[in-house]
């Protein structure tokens, strides 16, 4: 039989249609939620931290500072404004202080408010929330200052006024004396040191930092104490005072609770430390720790990066050539580029394309505080390029190995070539009688270098799997549901004893049994 042409003209268009509901359905899926605008997420903000004051649960009142970094970038005077009215009362001093440091609000803004409330039969018209009656607990003023602090900071003209404000909000804190606003004084001692750093001031906050950590201290506030310590740290380093950094961390006890961001922030700290202080290997391991805990790439772009730059650099001090791998990361590519030529001229072993690097890429280095490390690494060219000779000459006198690698004299090349003989970095005598030095093979791959490399190895995987472990959260008393069923089945066993003793049930009974 034969189909009429309408017939399957018909049949077509329905399956198009089909088509096109399987299609539009698939982009109903699709849609994502539309995001709370900033003034919904500021209230939604408060009410986690009614709540941790409330329950005493102070991961509520975490979960609110995760967000401050993507919640700050959308901030404006108008935002802020609006959220301080809709969360106090009219007639509440608070309010009056916090509105304060904002400018006063522009008059169309005001016409438009008037225009709202004389209109409640528009079109697009919505019930206004209803004001509060009464202030919202004392925790939610310093969140308020917080926002206040770090909006002020996007404004070069305002930093004198961020730090006022961060004095009084200190100030503040230390006067209510509440430990359920730990988490947030926390993230208030790092916007005090910001603001001191925009404003040029940065060794004007230490005494201030220095008695707030004691009393951190000695109240067991772990929060404030991890950042307060990251914080001296930072001010030190700036200003290139490593012994003082070095007798704080002697003196002090870095929180184990801290959160990974903190511990990311002083693993890094300590590294630059150990590094100056000519101790790679122990920087190395700090800055492993660092990158495992730092925040995601595309999170902290800035940190990252900085880590890695220091990372390479330790890694070449230590006589290693870092991963390809690392200068192709999307986030790595552009801001390790300097740092790609320096490994380069430090593989091929050339003094002077060592020397025409370091000088082409001296500016940012400075600007990085990387050119005294990177400096160090001549010793490492030059232990390179007596290596390749090593490998490629059984005999090589030491008027061409100074030609080869570009050193002054031959005095210079004889202690070079000496000191590396003596450090095992190749296997040779020098004979001085005839002016050359003569080169022995290896004669295997293993050693105790070897042993070594792999004992750093395993140490790292084994302290890697005790962090993971001391990271597992388990659900509060889930013991004492499996003791209530144990507890309930010995019950059951016992009166099924009991009955069965006393002859109470017939085959019936027993079922199956």
């Amino acid at each position: 039989m034969s189909t009429s042409p309408t017939a399957s003209k018909d049949k077509k268009v329905e399956e198009k249609d089909k088509k096109g509901d399987k299609t539009d359905a698939s982009k109903k899926v699709e849609e994502k939620p539309v995001p709370p605008t900033p003034t919904a997420e500021i209230k939604s903000n408060i009410a986690l931290i009614e709540r941790a004051v409330g329950d005493l649960e102070p991961r509520f009142t975490h979960r609110v500072l995760r967000s401050l970094t993507a919640l700050r970038k959308r901030l404006d005077n108008k935002i802020i404004r609006d959220a301080i009215e809709e969360n106090y009362p009219s007639d509440s001093a608070v309010k009056t202080s916090l509105l304060s440091w904002l400018p006063a609000a522009p008059p169309a803004d005001q016409s438009m408010d008037v225009d709202a409330a004389a209109q409640p039969n528009g079109p697009v018209a919505s019930t206004p929330s209803p004001k509060p009656t009464s202030d919202p607990v004392p925790e939610v003023e310093i969140y308020f200052r917080l926002l206040l602090i770090h909006h002020l900071h996007a404004s070069k003209d305002n930093y004198a006024k961020s730090v006022e404000l961060s004095k009084e909000t200190v100030d503040k804190i230390q006067q209510l004396n509440r430990r359920s606003m730990d988490p947030i004084a926390a993230k208030i001692w790092f916007a005090l040191e910001r603001s001191y750093e925009l404003g040029g001031e940065l060794a004007d906050a230490r005494p201030m930092l220095l008695a707030a950590q004691r009393t951190a201290a000695l109240r067991h506030d772990d929060d404030t104490q991890a950042s307060l310590i990251n914080r001296l740290l930072r001010s030190y380093l700036h200003y290139n005072l490593y012994d003082q950094a070095d007798k704080l961390v002697s003196k002090t006890t870095f929180p184990a609770s801290a959160s990974n961001p903190q511990l990311a922030r002083y693993h890094y700290y300590l590294g630059r430390i150990k590094a100056v202080q000519l101790n790679y290997s122990a920087a190395h391991t700090n800055l492993q720790q660092a990158i495992r805990r730092a925040p995601p790439a595309k999170v902290a772009p800035g940190f990252y990066q900085a880590v890695h730059k220091l990372f390479v650099v330790v890694e070449l001090l230590m006589g290693d050539i870092p991963d390809r791998s690392t200068f192709r990361h999307p986030v790595l590519q552009k801001a390790l580029q300097a740092y790609f030529d320096i490994v380069k001229a430090v593989r091929t072993g050339s003094l002077s394309e060592f020397q025409a690097t370091l000088n082409k890429h001296a500016s940012q280095l400075e600007a990085d505080k990387m050119y005294t490390l990177i400096v160090r690494l001549r010793q490492n060219v030059i232990k390179t390029g007596i290596r390749r000779l090593s490998l490629s000459y059984s005999r090589i006198s030491l008027r061409d190995i100074c030609l080869k690698l570009h050193l002054d004299s031959e005095e210079d090349a004889e202690y070079i070539v000496g000191k590396a003989i003596r450090d095992g970095v190749i296997e040779g005598r020098i004979v001085h009688e005839k002016g050359w030095m003569e080169c022995e093979g290896r004669k295997n791959g293993y050693g105790p270098e070897v042993s070594e490399v792999f004992g750093r190895r395993i140490g790292y995987c084994l302290e890697l799997h005790n962090q993971s472990v001391k990271a597992m959260r388990f659900p509060l008393n889930a013991h004492r549901k499996e003791l209530a069923a144990a507890e309930g089945a010995r019950e059951r066993e016992k009166e099924l004893a009991k009955e069965i003793q006393e002859g109470d049930l017939d085959d019936e009974g027993l079922g199956d049994f």
